[in-house]
């Protein structure tokens, strides 16, 4: 059985099901394919917070309408827990937390028994304390459970013929915080309006890391010579300034997924 085949088996299984639908590349296939199988029976959700940028919310609208499947927006309230915003190591879990704490009563109430995520297979190799807040909610993750990686999801969206399967990954704002820096929503903002800028100058794989009142940009490292070469640095510095940075760095490693995650790893060698 093809992994396809197999996640529209898992759904078909299910016979209704309530999609958490962020928009990201993982969740939207795990839509197209609830769409393909269970029609007007599946539903996808977005939970609205500070963490989502409204270009975000708005591409995921689009695809949603794109999909043609039943969609839907909720607030979470993540902001409210002193639990996320003061950024432990563990932070992943309080927003999973309640992000399923509120799906889960939509779902039982609309008589959907399974609530599905898009974590794939890859997820499960990182440290991802999000995905057992979603777990002990009883969520399923059925690109993880088809053996479905984030190549895979590539592949499969490129051949469904969806626009958006090359689309970056872009996880919640949060990510741009190294763990114990408490999060606020005027720094979520502007780390936001800081990404969106150097998007609007062509640049689209990138992260805006914030680390008090420094931003260090991450780029593909094939990208940071061109970059250095064809941006008025003095004009981004000015930028980005305006939005309440003091200071702009180039990271030189370049963009890599879970780098902030390293803290964890010397704190575990140092702990040995």
């Amino acid at each position: 059985m093809d992994k396809l085949t197999h996640l529209k088996t898992l759904l078909q299984e299910m016979e209704q099901a309530l999609i958490a639908y962020s928009g990201g590349i993982d969740s939207t296939l795990v839509a197209k394919a609830a769409y393909d199988v269970l029609g007007d029976k599946a539903l996808a959700v977005t939970a609205v917070s500070p963490s989502i940028l409204p270009e975000e919310l708005e591409e995921a609208k689009i695809q949603a309408q794109t999909i043609g499947i039943p969609h839907e927006l909720i607030e979470t309230h993540e902001m409210d827990d002193p639990n996320y915003t003061s950024n432990p190591v563990n932070r992943c879990y309080f927003c999973k937390s309640e992000l399923h704490d509120t799906l889960k009563p939509i779902a039982l109430s609309r008589g959907y028994p399974y609530v599905v995520d898009g974590v794939n297979a890859d997820d499960l190799q990182d440290y991802r304390p999000g995905i057992q807040a979603a777990k002990e909610r009883g969520a399923r993750s059925l690109l993880a459970e088809a053996g479905i990686t984030k190549a895979d999801v590539r592949e499969l969206t490129k051949q469904l013929e969806l626009p958006w399967w090359d689309k970056p990954s872009q996880p919640c704002l949060s990510s741009r915080f190294p763990y114990g820096e408490e999060i606020t929503i005027a720094k979520l903002q502007r780390v936001g309006r800081a990404e969106v800028y150097l998007r609007q100058q062509g640049w689209i794989n990138i992260r805006v890391r914030s680390d008090g009142d420094t931003a260090r940009i991450e780029l593909p490292p094939d990208k940071i010579k061109d970059f250095v070469m064809e941006t008025d640095l003095s004009q981004l510095t000015e930028k980005f300034q305006e939005l309440g940075f003091l200071f702009v760095t180039l990271d030189l490693e370049g963009y890599q997924s879970g780098k902030l995650n390293r803290v964890l790893e010397n704190a575990a060698l140092g702990s040995q």
